[in-house]
C-alpha cells in the first residue's frame, strides 16, 4: 500500500473551489486514520570536516520571483508554447491571453459557448505536443448545459475555434473539474468533477468524477481500460491538477468534501473511492492517496512535478505545497511554502526553462491585493 501522509485532523465544511460551501451531498466517508511520515530521521552524527577547496566553484544564485503578468480577471488555466510564452484562460471573460516575460499580455481571442457561473466557465487549456505543425490548442469550457472540450487552432496571436472533440460532461455551478494536460504518451487527459452528484463518480456510464484519456479527435485513446470508453480512472470528486514525472507516473490533485484533500498516484483503471471513501481508508478496491490535507490547509488546485517533488497550488491554504517523491512511489513529508505570500494559488506549471509559474486566484473568493491577479515565475531553487 502506498504511504500516505496526514497534514491535519480537523474536519472542515464541504467546499467546491476552496471557499464558499458547495451544495451538500451525502458521504459515507469514515474518519481516516492518521498515517505517520515515511521520511527517515537524519542521523545526529556529524561527518568529519571536508578539506577546504583551493578554489570556489562558480554558481548562479536563483533569480528573484518575477511578476510576468498582473491585473488579470479570474485567471484559471495555463499552458506553455514552444517559445516559452504561455496561454492563460480567464474563466469569467471566456478569454485567452498570451503571456510573455517582459511584455504585456496579448489577447488571442474569446472562446464561444462559455456560460460562466460561480466555478463554471472557461477552465483548463492544453497545447498539442505537435502545435508547431498542427496548431492545436484545447480548452475545457462550461456551456449552458454541459462541460465540453473544444479544439482550437493558434495562428500567430489568434485562436480560431475548430471543433468540439468531447461533450456530455456533467456541468453544475460547482465541481466541474476542468484541468487538461497532454501526457508523455501524446494523448489528452481530461479531469472532470461529479457536478455535485457524488454517485456519478462510480457510474461507468457517466463522464463525471473521472479522468478521461482521448485522442486529439476526442476518441477513446488506445490502451484505455475499456476500449470503447474514454475513462482512464474513476471515483473522483473534483480533480483539479494533472502532471507526470520523468518516469511517466501520473499524479492528480483532488478537492475533498468534509475531511481530506488528496494527492493521488493515478493508474489505469484505478478507483479512487469517492463517494464511498475519502482520504486514506485502506479498503480493498480503492486506491489510497499519497498525501492528504485538511481542506482548510490546502484545497489543492494546479499541480506541477519536477525531478524529485510535486508542487500543489493551494486555494484555501494560500500556499504552495512541496511533496518529495521517491522512486518507489511513496511520498515524503510535505513542506508548506509561500504561506500567505501571494494569497490563493490556482495553478502551478513547469516552464520550458525549469521555472515554476504560479497563477493566483484572489479576484475570486479572495482578498485582492494591488496587481491581482498575477502570474509569477519562481526558480525552484529560490523556494
Amino acid at each position: 500500500m502506498l504511504a500516505a501522509l496526514t497534514l491535519a485532523l480537523v474536519a472542515c465544511s464541504a467546499t467546491g473551489d476552496g471557499g464558499t460551501p458547495a451544495p451538500s451531498s451525502p458521504s459515507a466517508s469514515p474518519s481516516a486514520p492518521a498515517p505517520t511520515s515515511a521520511v527517515p530521521t537524519p542521523s545526529a552524527a556529524s561527518p568529519p570536516p571536508a578539506a577546504a577547496p583551493t578554489t570556489s566553484p562558480a554558481s548562479t544564485p536563483p533569480a528573484e520571483p518575477e511578476v510576468v503578468a498582473a491585473g488579470l480577471d479570474v485567471p484559471w488555466g495555463l499552458a506553455f508554447l514552444p517559445d516559452g510564452s504561455a496561454l492563460v484562460t480567464l474563466r469569467d471573460r471566456a478569454e485567452v491571453l498570451r503571456v510573455r516575460r517582459g511584455a504585456e499580455p496579448v489577447s488571442v481571442g474569446t472562446v464561444p459557448g462559455v456560460a460562466a457561473e460561480n466555478e463554471a466557465g472557461l477552465l483548463g487549456i492544453a497545447v498539442s505536443p505537435a502545435v508547431a505543425t498542427d496548431g492545436y490548442v484545447f480548452v475545457y469550457l462550461s456551456a449552458a448545459d454541459e462541460n465540453r472540450v473544444l479544439r482550437m487552432r493558434l495562428d500567430g496571436d489568434t485562436l480560431v475555434p475548430d471543433v468540439v472533440v468531447l461533450s456530455g460532461i456533467p456541468r453544475e455551478s460547482y465541481h466541474n473539474g476542468g484541468r487538461l494536460a497532454f501526457g508523455p504518451d501524446g494523448y489528452l487527459y481530461v479531469a472532470t468533477g461529479d457536478a455535485a452528484v457524488p454517485d456519478r463518480a462510480q457510474d461507468p456510464d457517466s463522464l463525471g468524477g473521472k479522468i478521461l484519456r482521448v485522442t486529439v479527435d476526442g476518441a477513446p485513446a488506445p490502451g484505455n481500460p475499456d476500449a470503447g470508453s474514454p475513462v482512464w480512472s474513476s471515483g473522483h470528486r473534483n480533480v483539479q491538477g494533472l502532471a507526470w514525472d520523468d518516469d511517466g507516473r501520473m499524479f492528480a490533485t483532488e478537492f475533498g468534501h468534509n475531511t481530506w484533500d488528496e494527492l493521488n498516484l493515478i493508474e489505469a483503471g484505478g478507483n479512487y473511492g469517492w463517494p464511498v471513501v475519502e482520504g486514506v481508508a485502506g479498503e480493498d478496491g480503492f486506491a489510497d492517496p499519497l498525501a492528504q490535507w485538511s481542506p482548510a490547509d490546502a484545497s489543492p488546485s494546479g499541480l506541477a512535478v519536477t525531478a524529485d517533488a510535486a508542487y500543489l497550488a493551494a486555494l484555501r491554504g494560500e500556499s504552495l505545497w512541496r511533496v518529495p517523491l521517491a522512486d518507489d512511489g511513496t511520498a515524503g513529508e510535505p513542506q508548506r511554502l509561500l504561506a500567505g505570500e501571494y494569497g490563493r494559488l490556482r495553478t502551478v506549471a513547469v516552464a520550458p526553462d525549469g521555472a515554476l509559474w504560479l497563477v493566483t486566484s484572489n479576484t475570486f473568493r479572495g482578498a485582492p491585493r494591488e496587481g491581482d491577479d498575477r502570474v509569477v515565475a519562481i526558480d525552484e531553487g529560490w523556494l
